[in-house]
């Protein structure tokens, strides 16, 4: 069938990440263990809530869409994703797609799932809200509801004691060397304007939160209104992201910060953890975050965690800060022959993306989209230390037209960098290695393709997260075309590497994959 993608994807997604998590207060047989990562790759600043006895989540898309993946468990730690919020972008918005925010009105019976985004019409940051019968959708987007000067961004909704409904949210003041201040202003219960006065919950003003407050979580316990934030550095190298905790009796304030903050650092396993969400289970919270893995450091992104919450004797939330990486990592092995197009796969925002499936396998139109790079799926990365294969139909390759397996990163770790890639791929007759930065290509291998099969299957093997091995074979036997490239420098600002296929052309033609595998070592 032939398709162009800017249809919603609601094919079930199978993620085996683990078990379930901590003993609950009221069950003390049904003891749990958590697996993290719970959902594994790239996925900043989760959220997450409960109906009845199922849980949602989503978490931060940046450049890559569709749109805020939805996911679906009965235990916190399993995790399938079931469908996006957004397969089309919304109208008004441009790029910088973070921080999503779901929200669940009983009495509605409705689903509000709020997110950040850039206005294409101001190039401000702005919060915007959509809705949704359920919460696998389908969303309506209602626009923007808040954009500052400096930009507005991680939104979340609270209901007061007296059932006024606040919207709460960071003002980007650190984008322009200003302070942060979190904001909290009543919106009416159709979540489609703010009324009333804007007011100062609190600012950055510790030492250990550095230049900025943001990703604020809000959950009432023991007559209290708690808050989890995170400070510090987010998304790059250099990362020193950590999270605190504040209270208060009323949502409006006075908020009290926790003297013994950062309550949430770095362990053995993960660093640079913050911006989730708290939700109840059994009694007790637990925080479901994204961190760096230790290890993997950058280059995997940052993965969603989850780690209960303990209690102080005078009534504070802290952690263990005992979360480990105990998940097996071929548990999320992949293979796809694209007998239809999993949900898994992903595209740059502003780059729709022509293609057909069948069993044939998948015809992906050939372009100059993407700087060069050409037409791309995508999918985050998993672990640092994988195999990535396509299987390539040279028929449909040439001079003109060629099919590689791509990991696509960004021109440097700053943030708003051109996207950039490293690959291998089948050019007719030749076998190319690339390396495609903005103005830069680069073809750092090229040789003659001998034999005269119909199929030749390509490989990235990359060990340490950046170290990538090249190889190709047609037969049984893969040939080393280049060793030890180092892929550091591509690591994008807050995202990790993706890898997949593309396919770059002039003529407009498509190329043939029929096979994909991901393997995890």
């Amino acid at each position: 069938m032939n398709k162009t993608i800017g249809m919603c994807l609601a094919i079930l997604l199978p993620l085996a990440y683990g078990c379930t998590g901590n003993r609950p207060a009221d069950k003390q047989d049904e003891q749990m263990t958590i697996i993290n990562p719970v959902l594994p790759g790239d996925h900043p600043d989760p959220t997450v809530i409960k109906i009845g006895d199922t849980y949602w989540a989503s978490a931060t898309s940046n450049e890559w869409a569709p749109l805020f993946p939805i996911y679906k468990s009965n235990d916190l730690v399993n995790w399938e994703q079931v469908s996006y919020a957004f397969a089309d972008l919304p109208e008004w918005a441009r790029n910088n797609f973070w921080a999503p925010e779901l929200a669940y009105d009983e009495e509605q019976g409705k689903v509000y799932l709020y997110y950040t985004a850039r206005d294409k019409s101001t190039g401000r940051l702005a919060v915007a809200v959509a809705s949704a019968p359920a919460p696998e959708g389908p969303y309506t987007d209602h626009g923007p509801l808040i954009s500052q000067e400096l930009g507005s961004i991680d939104a979340y909704e609270v209901k007061d004691e007296d059932g006024k409904i606040y919207l709460l949210w960071k003002e980007d003041g650190n984008s322009k060397g200003q302070p942060t201040p979190m904001w909290a202003q009543e919106i009416n219960p159709e979540r489609t304007e703010l009324q009333g006065e804007m007011h100062l919950l609190f600012v950055n003003d510790s030492e250990w939160e550095g230049q900025l407050v943001e990703g604020i979580s809000v959950f009432r316990h023991n007559d209290y209104y708690y808050a989890t934030y995170s400070a510090g550095a987010c998304c790059e190298v250099t990362c020193n992201y950590k999270t605190g905790v504040a209270r208060a009796k009323h949502i409006l304030g006075p908020w009290e910060k926790y003297e013994r903050n950062p309550v949430l650092v770095d362990n053995d396993h993960w660093k640079c953890a913050g911006h989730g969400t708290v939700v109840e289970r059994g009694g007790d919270f637990y925080y479901l975050y994204h961190a760096y893995n230790q290890a993997g450091s950058v280059y995997v992104g940052r993965e969603g965690v989850l780690e209960k919450i303990n209690w102080t004797a005078d009534g504070w939330p802290v952690f263990a800060n005992d979360a480990t990486y105990n998940r097996d990592v071929a548990s999320v092995d992949y293979t796809d022959r694209f007998e239809s197009l999993n949900p898994v796969w992903r595209w740059r925002v502003n780059q729709p993306v022509e293609y057909r499936v069948g069993a044939d396998g998948l015809f992906l139109t050939a372009s100059e989209a993407n700087d060069g790079i050409g037409t791309l799926l995508v999918q985050p990365v998993t672990s640092i230390d994988y195999e990535v294969m396509a299987d390539i139909n040279i028929a449909n390759t040439g001079d003109e037209a060629g099919a590689s397996v791509a990991m696509i990163g960004g021109a440097n770790n700053r943030f708003g960098a051109p996207i950039a890639g490293i690959g291998i791929g089948v050019f007719g007759k030749k076998v190319k290695v690339w390396r495609i930065a903005k103005d830069d290509v680069q073809y750092m291998e090229e040789l003659d393709i001998d034999g005269t099969g119909d199929t030749v299957s390509l490989k990235m093997a990359v060990s340490d997260g950046h170290i990538v091995d090249f190889s190709w074979k047609e037969g049984e036997v893969w040939n080393t075309v280049m060793e030890g490239y180092d892929a550091a420098s591509l690591v994008p600002w807050g995202m990790g590497f993706r890898a997949g296929v593309a396919a770059q052309g002039k003529d407009g033609g498509p190329v043939n994959i029929t096979k994909f595998e991901i393997k995890n070592r």
